[in-house]
């Protein structure tokens, strides 16, 4: 799958959920939960056990179906092993430039985490095919969304940390390019509760709020 596709379809989903899990089994459920709701997106980030592994077996199984990326990944090295383990894109809370010149080597989608105008600007300007605007919520959520595609029209923004179902549309109203989502929609505790459904209801309600943006 060419990056622009991956890009093109990360876009028309409008959701890139974060999943961060206690182990593989619990990673899996989560996925295959969120699976049954519609998402067809999934950033494992390399904080879950065997992430490179799961990332792996994902990408085997899903084939492309389902687009795998890696999340939280802080430097080159893991970023390289994450696409060699089948990462269709690679994900990061912070601005590590050398991370993004490796992904642009090889022609995978990177999304570099930045927050003040200054960071945003230099991720773009480095090659981060979007900004991951981290954390969203913590410097006034959707509002500073909207400020910072002022002077920035032209930089594609994901909104990361704060988003939930209550405060999702007013990102997309804001101008975000995707939704990164954490814990309001990857709820580990609904799968050690044998709850799987929960999340995939909500999997549900978050694609019909980027298609009802969508349709206006």
């Amino acid at each position: 799958m060419q990056k622009q596709e991956v890009l093109s379809r990360i876009h028309n989903e409008g959701l890139m959920p974060v999943l961060r899990a206690d182990s593989t089994e619990q990673a899996l459920a989560i996925a295959g939960a969120l699976e049954a709701g519609g998402i067809t997106i999934l950033e494992i980030t390399m904080t879950v056990p065997g992430a490179l592994r799961l990332i792996e077996q994902l990408a085997d199984r899903s084939g492309d179906r389902m687009l795998i990326g890696a999340g939280t990944v802080l430097d080159a090295e893991t970023a390289r092993a994450a696409m060699m383990a089948g990462a269709r894109f690679v994900v990061s809370p912070a601005l590590d430039l050398a991370t993004i010149e490796i992904c642009r080597r090889y022609s995978v989608a990177v999304f570099a985490g930045a927050l003040t105008p200054t960071e945003v600007l230099a991720a773009w300007q480095a090659g981060s095919d979007a900004v991951k605007v981290f954390p969203a919520s913590a410097v006034g959520g959707a509002p500073y969304l909207k400020a910072l595609k002022a002077p920035f029209p032209q930089i594609e923004l994901i909104p990361t940390g704060g988003v939930s179902l209550h405060t999702a549309p007013d990102f997309l109203r804001a101008g975000a390019f995707a939704l990164g989502v954490g814990g309001d929609l990857v709820d580990a505790k609904a799968i050690r509760e044998g709850k799987p459904e929960i999340i995939t209801g909500n999997a549900r309600k978050y694609l019909e709020i980027v298609s009802e943006f969508r349709r206006h």
